[in-house]
């Protein structure tokens, strides 16, 4: 395939576009496509399962290729590896349990992708980002990203813990 300026062009615009979108307010009318209730169900449904060990319920949420990071730099998992790792704590019967306090939804097409903070009972507040993929009329998760996020200011405390040294010592 040979790229014109033309297509170039179109592409910049699609991605630049994309970029700066707001999320649709809940009251906006929305198409069958774009609902945010639609993801926000999804989306709780999924932490549900997980707060009731509900494994297969859990990871029928996924699409097919689906991708989970975890807050571990080394944690990024295919749906099958991220499953092999939490098997045993669905097992147990209590996996983890996140609780929605804030979530934005933006739509493109039959993509959505998502922020939302979240209160947890081990990592305390959390962030989760990710994109959903509409096939066959049903949303699921393709890529989620759970991260612990950290306040600027006591970043230097963290990237010294990091890095294995005492910020104290810093001149």
């Amino acid at each position: 395939m040979t790229w014109t300026p033309f297509a170039l062009f179109g592409v910049s615009v699609l991605v630049l576009g994309c970029g700066g979108r707001e999320p649709v307010p809940a009251s906006a009318p929305v198409s069958p496509v774009k609902d945010p209730s639609a993801i926000a169900r999804v989306l709780d449904d999924w932490h549900d399962a997980a707060a009731k060990a509900d494994e297969p319920r859990y990871f029928a949420h996924f699409a097919e290729g689906g991708v989970f990071l975890g807050t571990d730099a080394t944690e990024r998992w295919t749906v099958p590896e991220f499953r092999a790792y939490a098997h045993p704590r669905f097992a147990t019967g209590k996996a983890w349990s996140f609780r929605t306090t804030r979530r934005a939804i933006t739509f493109v097409s039959d993509v959505a992708w998502f922020d939302e903070d979240l209160a947890t009972e081990r990592l305390g507040p959390a962030r989760g980002s990710g994109v959903l993929v509409r096939t066959n009329g049903t949303w699921k998760i393709a890529h989620y990203d759970l991260s612990i996020p950290i306040p600027n200011e006591r970043f230097t405390a963290v990237r010294a813990l990091l890095d294995g040294t005492d910020p104290s010592d810093k001149p």
